[in-house]
């Protein structure tokens, strides 16, 4: 495998082939997640970590699977993955799992994890299986850090937990935009960052 071909594979689903900006899948945890921008970067934590280690070790055992059952062995691998970052963050972060709640383990169902290692681990080595992972994890977190930067910080004036806009309780000018703290404010800010990448590249516009 050439640089170029690395660098395609990592980098193209972040700028060119977004799971979310493009593709579109993967929005309900976007949702859900993303009311913090701490939230946001843990759940990306997980999913990059699913989704790079499903992917080599589908590729791993690709040649050795029946096409009967290969979406069953896809699921368990996934399963298993998810059941190890979910047990991390509960015992690293306990906080943070109990806002994430179940949508750690929604990851086993996430079309964006299942649909790389159907579409791509399945059919390359890998290597490149391996990147292709992390550069779908980057591509989904970029999403869900940007949106969750957002929301925390024009929906309570803060990040990560910390003062950055004066608030007008506090004797400040920024007064909270409470929309920002719900599922609806997700949407606009997913379909504003579509509406921007689309427009920036014309050539991601589905034709009639």
């Amino acid at each position: 495998m050439t640089a170029k071909e690395a660098k395609s594979l990592l980098w193209t689903p972040v700028f060119d082939d977004n799971p979310i900006g493009r593709q579109v899948l993967g929005v309900c945890s976007a949702l859900a997640v993303t009311t913090k921008l701490e939230t946001s970067i843990v759940m990306s934590m997980a999913v990059i970590f699913v989704m790079a280690l499903s992917n080599i070790s589908v590729s791993l055992i690709r040649n050795h699977i029946p096409s009967s059952v290969r979406i069953i062995v896809q699921m368990t691998i996934i399963a298993a993955l998810v059941i190890i970052a979910d047990e991390a963050i509960q015992a690293f972060a306990y906080n943070i799992s109990k806002q994430l709640s179940i949508f750690v383990g929604l990851i086993i169902t996430n079309c964006i994890i299942m649909g790389r290692a159907e579409g791509f681990a399945m059919k390359n080595p890998p290597t490149h299986s391996l990147l292709d992972g992390l550069g779908n994890g980057f591509g989904y977190s970029t999403i869900l850090i940007v949106v969750g930067f957002f929301r925390e910080l024009l929906g309570s004036g803060k990040l990560l937990g910390v003062d950055v806009l004066p608030l007008v309780t506090e004797g400040g000018w920024y007064m909270p935009n409470g929309l920002m703290l719900l599922s609806p404010s997700a949407f606009f800010l997913i379909g504003f960052f579509i509406w921007v990448v689309r427009a920036w590249k014309p050539e991601q516009v589905e034709e009639d």
